[in-house]
């Protein structure tokens, strides 16, 4: 293989190094289990159910998918067609605070008396007030049927069930205030840090084999 092809083939092997490393991810989903503790008409119930929450950007926002992997409460009379009604809360933290209502369509068959209520995907939009990498969690979950009311409270402090790193409109990043001290990383930092380090110092050998390339050149001529 020639002098020429060999330099070449180093930077774009360098190159390609860069990319794959500057592309750290900007979203981490995760199933969490959630222990509700439900205050229902006839008295407390409790029942633990994986949550998955996804986002998708949508427009200036994004949408919020929240899905329930299991049943949770009942009902000692049958809930026929249509007859119950779920919403909830996602609690919103990291670089952005606040609350989404996310919100599903009643319930399409009948649900047997005493036994777990199956919630529908819930869904609702997001828009950010400030940029960064934003945390998504299970919150208090509303179940309304024939007239009452089913309010069911997250008892284990459950952990984020989706981290997003987001935009404002119009918007950059911003950088939390640390109180003078460097902000503590986790592994999703880590790995955004790594990526920039092991860019640099791949540009770094790229720019050294352009240099080499360009003395071959000179000592060929000369």
């Amino acid at each position: 293989m020639s002098y020429r092809k060999r330099t070449a083939l180093a930077l774009a092997s360098a190159l390609a190094g860069t990319a794959v490393l500057m592309a750290a991810p900007a979203a981490h989903a995760a199933v969490v289990d959630v222990d509700y503790q439900c205050k229902t008409p006839i008295g407390d119930k409790g029942a633990v159910s994986p949550i998955d929450i996804k986002g998708v950007k949508s427009g200036g926002g994004y949408k919020l998918t929240m899905s329930f992997q299991k049943g949770v409460s009942s009902s000692p009379v049958e809930l026929g067609k249509g007859a119950m009604n779920p919403s909830a809360v996602i609690e919103v933290g990291g670089a952005d605070q606040g609350k989404v209502q996310v919100s599903g369509p009643p319930n399409a068959a009948a649900i047997p008396a005493n036994t777990p209520i199956r919630i529908g995907d819930l869904t609702g939009t997001y828009t950010p007030r400030k940029s960064g990498a934003v945390d998504f969690t299970a919150g208090v979950l509303t179940i309304k049927a024939l007239g009452t009311t089913t309010t069911c409270t997250p008892s284990n402090k459950p952990g984020p069930s989706l981290r997003l790193d987001v935009v404002t409109a119009g918007g950059t990043r911003s950088t939390p205030d640390t109180g003078g001290q460097l902000p503590k990383t986790g592994p999703l930092d880590s790995a955004v840090a790594l990526g920039m380090l092991g860019g640099t110092v791949l540009l770094t050998g790229a720019a050294g084999v352009l240099w080499l390339t360009r003395r071959g050149q000179e000592a060929v001529g000369e």
